[in-house]
């Protein structure tokens, strides 16, 4: 089988008493569309940050293209780019679109500031929102503050292409949305998986439904802090499997736990 771009193995954390992951194997492929499911709190957003390389697991080893990584992202480059797209946008409200999305240009490289200009632009175009640069987050609505924190992850540096990101992590994106933007989001998600030279690998968090059958091929299923079933998207409808059919059809009755 060929060498995954993305490998956990035996990965834990905890926070306090609270075990978050436990012992934890997962592999992301190249070009896959993986969805990371199961109820609040088992770790699916822990476990995004741990691949960023944002957050240090207790225990575990995480090799990028089959070389070892040792500390956080800033202790050393990873042989992938690796770009994430935060829950609440987290944009800097003080800057405005233009300088969000090129924030790590303008901050990092030694391109004149009308290239990176440019290059927003660019990004700016690939997810629809053309000519906002100017705009500030507090301008926009919901949906475009998402979208435009995914021109941010996409955003490349012609002079260092080793740099540019090969793998999206999605957390939550279409949360707090209504139907129609989280299908706009939705179908973005999937549109740049197929643009040539931007992400076509990404792992997604999610609990919407839609989300979960329009944007995802493989699926994750965490609880308790352990990955308790793995399969496609569409065996979901026909597992046997009391855990998926539970999250699946949102029954109280089950072998998840209601909390509350």
């Amino acid at each position: 089988m060929t060498e995954p771009l993305i490998e956990l193995k035996g990965i834990s954390k905890a926070f306090g008493k609270n075990q978050v992951l436990d012992n934890v194997d997962l592999q992301i492929y190249k070009g896959e569309a993986i969805g990371i499911i199961g109820p609040s709190g088992t770790g699916k957003s822990t476990i995004l940050r741990i691949i960023a390389g944002l957050l240090q697991p207790d225990a575990g080893q995480i090799y990028i293209q089959g070389q070892k990584r040792d500390g956080l992202i800033e202790d050393g480059a990873d042989t992938v780019g690796i770009g994430m797209v935060f829950q609440q946008a987290a944009l800097f409200d003080s800057l405005t679109v233009d300088e969000n999305v090129g924030f790590s240009l303008y901050q990092n490289s030694k391109l004149e500031r009308s290239r990176i200009r440019q290059l927003v632009n660019e990004k700016l175009d690939m997810v629809g929102l053309p000519g906002i640069g100017h705009l500030y987050p507090s301008e926009l609505s919901g949906g475009m503050r998402k979208r435009v924190s995914f021109a941010r992850a996409i955003m490349s540096n012609p002079d260092h292409p080793a740099d540019n990101p090969e793998v999206l992590l999605y957390d939550e994106p279409t949360a707090g949305l209504d139907p129609i933007a989280s299908t706009v989001i939705e179908d973005l998600i999937r549109s740049l998986q197929s643009i040539q030279d931007v992400c076509s690998t990404y792992c997604i968090v999610t609990h919407q439904e839609s989300t979960i059958r329009r944007t995802a091929d493989r699926l994750v299923f965490l609880y308790q802090g352990k990955v308790q079933w793995q399969g496609k998207v569409s065996e979901i409808d026909h597992t046997d499997d009391p855990l998926i059919r539970q999250f699946m059809s949102g029954s109280i009755n089950g072998p998840i736990q209601v909390v509350g």
